[in-house]
């Protein structure tokens, strides 16, 4: 089954101007990154990739990696990008919700939540083992702050998404409540499932971003934006939109392991 969000019901109200400069700065940033050969590739990761070990004192790259303060790296790491399904993930949920936010918020403060989420979020998952040494790569821990901020801005918007299962393709809109408290309880289950010495989905960095954006707009947000839902509407509304027949770098100095792919 293959599930995408790709609209929502939330009032624009100004252009989302630092929603697309983070998508085309992620974007670009990858276009870069995918033109250089995989092992420079790999040596980005680990200039610029946030490393628990590296960002705790616990141990130091080489010389020759040292290209940002290890203090830096939580802010540097969120425009780097494992592969096209990682960044055609993050960059979609972050458009779909972004824009929402951005316009509720403004976009100085937008701007300001993303990157502290994006921070709250490395920490989080740094410190569930601050021994790591694979670094961590990806938006996706600032984006889960934006899902969270905007679950509390506008808890009664609805969310299109496409849903292809087999043969049959349906486009459902969905409560946003119901929709991110679902993602967000996955990525809690995945969290407290997972094997934290293991490479492999951030997901602590997701549930560390989510509930720092849920914090930060409680803290710094508006009150209230009024309703966006439809009043009396169903809360699934299924319509038809056709029948047919018929998603790795080098561990610090030590050997090859696989980023985590946030």
């Amino acid at each position: 089954m293959l599930a995408i969000p790709i609209r929502d019901d939330t009032p624009i109200r100004r252009p989302p101007v630092v929603t697309w400069a983070l998508i085309v700065a992620c974007a670009s940033v990858f276009l870069w990154q995918a033109s250089l050969p995989s092992r420079v590739a790999d040596r980005i990761s680990l200039e610029f990739g946030m490393i628990p070990a590296v960002l705790f004192g616990e141990t130091q790259l080489p010389v020759r990696l040292r290209v940002v303060p290890a203090w830096l790296t939580p802010v540097t790491t969120m425009f780097l990008h494992g592969g096209w399904l990682h960044l055609i993930g993050n960059m979609l949920f972050l458009g779909l919700f972004g824009r929402g936010v951005e316009s509720a918020l403004g976009s100085v403060r937008f701007g300001a939540v993303y990157l502290l989420c994006g921070i709250a979020a490395a920490v989080t998952q740094a410190a569930i083992n601050p021994a790591e040494t694979v670094p961590m790569i990806g938006a996706s821990g600032a984006i889960a702050g934006v899902l969270g901020a905007y679950l509390l801005l506008f808890p009664r918007a609805n969310v299109d998404v496409f849903i292809w299962i087999v043969i049959f393709v349906r486009l459902i809109s969905v409560p946003a409540v119901i929709l991110l408290g679902l993602w967000f309880l996955i990525q809690l289950v995945s969290a407290l499932g997972a094997d934290p010495t293991r490479p492999g989905v951030a997901f602590w960095a997701h549930v560390g971003g989510f509930g720092a954006g849920l914090v930060l707009v409680g803290l710094f947000g508006p009150r209230r934006t009024g309703s966006v839902g439809l009043a009396g509407s169903p809360a699934f509304r299924i319509r038809r939109v056709g029948r047919y027949a018929g998603g790795s770098v080098p561990r610090a100095g030590l050997r090859r392991r696989g980023p985590w792919d946030r």
